[in-house]
């Protein structure tokens, strides 16, 4: 990755970010459509790279889509506590984005896997790493600015946290696995520097599957 494709991918972050922290903390309207537009382009996204290998595995991944935005609209809900826990959730998976980006590329070392050439070890214990930020970000900013009451010193978010970044690096060779059976780099465009939708959400999808099950089971 060049430099201009480095400040390309930092750009799109920072000026994302904090829209989609505001959709999600204020705004239903604005979160529905958001929901909406994530569905439309991921699903376009996912039939125009697999269009020429059609499997059950590649079907099933519209199915997969669906479940998480549906997941999403679950897990967000209505009250103050379910959007803090979402945002956690979403942070958790950019947290150890980060976490595998900065590791890989300050330290390198052996690959994980030849499906995706980028991971390495070191970028996967970066992402454990990262990945238990965010708990301690909005635990700090809840007990200080707000009253509620969802996030509390426990063991269970920590492991979770490195439960959701397992799924997150999984769900990331997953769908590397697909690009690379169809030879393409990047599942679209429509981010600069980061790719297509689907490479900035492909573990996020996952864990949500998984966030929502869990809170149907009152884990979460």
């Amino acid at each position: 990755m060049n430099l201009t494709e480095l400040h390309k991918r930092v750009l799109t972050a920072v000026i994302l970010l904090p829209i989609v922290v505001f959709m999600i903390l204020f705004n239903q309207s604005l979160f529905n459509l958001l929901l909406i537009l994530i569905l439309l382009i991921s699903l376009y996204e996912w039939y125009n790279f697999n269009k020429k290998k059609i499997s059950i595995a590649t079907m099933s991944g519209y199915l997969i889509i669906f479940l998480a935005i549906s997941f999403a609209y679950f897990l967000r809900g209505h009250d103050d506590e379910s959007k803090i826990v979402f945002l956690w959730i979403v942070f958790v998976c950019f947290f150890s984005d980060i976490g595998g980006f900065c590791f890989g590329k300050i330290i390198g070392g052996k690959k994980i896997t030849k499906i995706s050439r980028n991971k390495t070890y070191a970028g996967m214990y970066g992402s454990f790493i990262f990945s238990v930020f965010p708990f301690f970000i909005l635990y700090f900013i809840i007990y200080k600015f707000s009253e509620f009451n969802t996030l509390t010193l426990s063991w269970k978010y920590i492991i979770l946290s490195l439960l959701f970044s397992l799924v997150c690096q999984l769900g990331d060779i997953t769908v590397s696995y697909y690009k690379r059976q169809n030879n393409v780099k990047d599942t679209g465009i429509i981010l600069p520097g980061h790719g297509g939708l689907l490479d900035r959400i492909d573990g996020l999808i996952f864990v949500i599957i998984l966030s929502g099950i869990l809170k149907i089971f009152n884990v979460i």
